[in-house]
């Protein structure tokens, strides 16, 4: 992984890492960064837009809010899921990770449409937690729809998220808009419970914020709502993918991208 600092050592990264299974950072930490205060101020973006997802719920959770205003703007909003998430209950047989997966792209096609009247998303159906794996092919499929669209700007899965399908992904669309010539936003999910305020880990020189209108904050919250199976506990003493702590870091009142 590399910041604006240069690459961390093979130790550094993989102390990062361990940090997501840890109880992770607290929201009230982030409050108290104040980064609306810290970090400049995005205009929303002209279109069309494409928003890149390794999961279903990427979207939503890291770039949610921010696509409700567009398209409550008029601006045109494609989005692309590159696995259908299947694996996020663990390692089940094929039919329980078919139905997991069915059920994911139902949970996005109406999360999406809570978000306003977006286009239907473009499922990939590459194998979850093995996307690295695949990323000429979710290369391949990015550029096919920016093209297809005319996309001024492709926002994707930060590609230092510490998340191996998040970082796929933020290198495949990296790869696909250099292919384009899109611009490249990219948007951090895990990042907020393993880092920390001033981490230097994170490139915050690149970093802006989309402050989001009560409006569009009550679309996102409505769309993470959706996601059932990744808010409810996955079995007998097993937690959410997202429990409430992990989720307050997506209901903010403003997205982080990074440039």
């Amino acid at each position: 992984m590399k910041t604006a600092d240069g690459a961390f050592s093979a130790e550094e990264r993989e102390a990062a890492a361990a940090e997501i299974d840890g109880p992770g950072t607290n929201e009230e930490d982030w409050r108290t960064a104040r980064l609306p205060d810290r970090l400049p101020h995005l205009d929303l973006p002209g279109g069309p837009v494409v928003v890149v997802a390794a999961h279903p719920d990427d979207e939503v959770l890291g770039f949610g809010g921010t696509m409700a205003a567009l398209v409550g703007a008029g601006i045109s909003v494609h989005t692309i899921c590159l696995t259908d998430g299947e694996a996020s209950h663990g390692d089940g047989d094929a039919p329980a990770r078919d139905t997991l997966a069915a059920l994911r792209r139902r949970e996005l096609t109406a999360a999406l449409g809570e978000l306003g009247p977006l286009h239907a998303p473009l499922h990939i159906g590459l194998p979850d937690t093995a996307l690295d794996r695949h990323e000429d092919v979710a290369t391949a499929a990015v550029a096919g729809l920016l093209s297809e669209t005319g996309a001024c700007l492709c926002l994707a899965p930060w590609d230092g998220d510490l998340h191996s399908d998040h970082e796929a992904a933020g290198r495949a669309a990296r790869r696909a808009c250099r292919s384009t010539r899109t611009t490249l936003w990219s948007f951090p999910v895990w990042m907020w419970h393993w880092a920390r305020p001033d981490d230097r880990r994170v490139p915050w020189r690149r970093a802006g914020v989309l402050p989001l209108t009560p409006v569009a904050l009550e679309r996102k919250k409505a769309a993470l709502a959706c996601f059932a199976s990744q808010l409810e506990a996955r079995g007998r003493g097993v937690p959410p993918v997202l429990p409430p702590e992990e989720l307050a870091h997506h209901m903010r009142t403003f997205e982080t991208v990074i440039r």
